[in-house]
């Protein structure tokens, strides 16, 4: 009798470690600030029914706040929670739903009306969630910002707004970007500069124009926003490749462009992880050889940053539990 020949077992995917030299810390006011946003976020009607609101709750976007600005007062970490719920809603409402996402049309349409209200020129439709929301946002930062805080926060939301209709069109027509597009895309698309616009303002300091364009302090925000845009993609992939086939996914366009596989692609991300990570730190020096204090609280900002979003990531429900039961994790990170 012949046997039976042996059924090839799938090798288990391995996430590869995303190693972070900079302390994990958590704001005391994380629990009640994290509670108080979701029922802000659920009472919004931003969330389309009561799945999206449980999915929301489950997923404690104030822990990524909480993670990110661990040393802020409760007033400003409920801010930034806000803010933070409201990206969120406005990436799966539109962003990556099938009505909206998927058109590049749709997305330019209805943007008008969020420029003018993030402008200052426009009100609120009674009947758009996302428009009051959003003004009552821009409102709220408006009241602890100076002008030209609130005017940094409101070029990089204009910004990650417009970088919507690149992703739709990507969609539209199935493209998967290629490495070198992508990277310089990812840092708009992610809206993390909208996030790292509120770091001093949060932290009731002002950074100047100067200290923020300085070519040490923009070649830091760089590399954090791409640690923190590689991390994700790596952590968020089996999401994203569920709801949206990982179009606009690191792993995705290093498999598609290099004929990686899915590990080697994995693999690959962490590499540029670590290599970012080593060229963070070595600029960080140099910045302290002459950066007066708002300079290093932001560039602590920033570090905070890296380090909570790979913490909140590796806890959260929104991503974690879309990859296969057999998923093998680092140790520790």
């Amino acid at each position: 009798m012949a046997r039976k020949a042996a059924q090839a077992t799938p090798t288990p995917i391995r996430i590869p470690s995303l190693p972070c030299p900079f302390p994990s810390e958590i704001n005391t006011h994380a629990a009640e600030v994290d509670a108080e946003s979701h029922a802000w976020l659920a009472a919004s009607h931003m969330l389309s029914g009561s799945d999206a609101i449980e999915h929301f709750q489950r997923s404690k976007i104030g822990y990524l706040a909480a993670r990110t600005n661990p040393l802020v007062p409760r007033d400003s970490l409920r801010l930034i929670n806000d803010w933070y719920n409201w990206l969120f809603a406005f990436d799966d409402a539109f962003c990556e739903s099938e009505l909206m996402g998927h058109r590049a049309s749709a997305v330019a349409q209805a943007l008008p009306p969020l420029l003018e209200i993030i402008d200052g020129r426009g009100r609120p439709d009674p009947s758009n969630a996302f428009e009051i929301t959003l003004h009552e946002i821009l409102g709220r930062i408006s009241e602890v910002a100076s002008s030209a805080q609130v005017d940094r926060w409101r070029t990089t939301v204009k910004e990650y707004l417009f970088a919507q209709i690149w992703e739709a069109a990507n969609r539209e027509v199935d493209r998967i970007p290629t490495p070198e597009d992508y990277i310089a895309m990812r840092r708009i698309t992610g809206a993390t500069y909208t996030c790292f616009a509120l770091i001093d303002v949060g932290g009731g300091y002002c950074l100047e124009a100067e200290e923020l364009h300085h070519p040490d302090v923009r070649l830091l925000s760089d590399l954090a926003c791409d640690l923190i845009g590689w991390d994700n993609d790596m952590l968020s992939y089996a999401k994203e490749r569920s709801n949206d086939k990982a179009r606009h996914n690191l792993v995705t366009v290093l498999a598609t462009h290099r004929s990686y596989s899915l590990q080697q692609a994995l693999e690959e991300v962490s590499r540029m992880h670590e290599d970012a990570i080593t060229a963070f730190l070595e600029r960080r020096e140099a910045v302290d050889q002459w950066a007066p204090l708002p300079v290093c609280r932001y560039v602590r900002g920033l570090e905070h940053w890296v380090r909570g979003h790979i913490a909140f990531s590796l806890g959260s429900a929104r991503y974690m539990h879309a990859w296969p039961r057999d998923t093998r994790w680092p140790e520790a990170v």
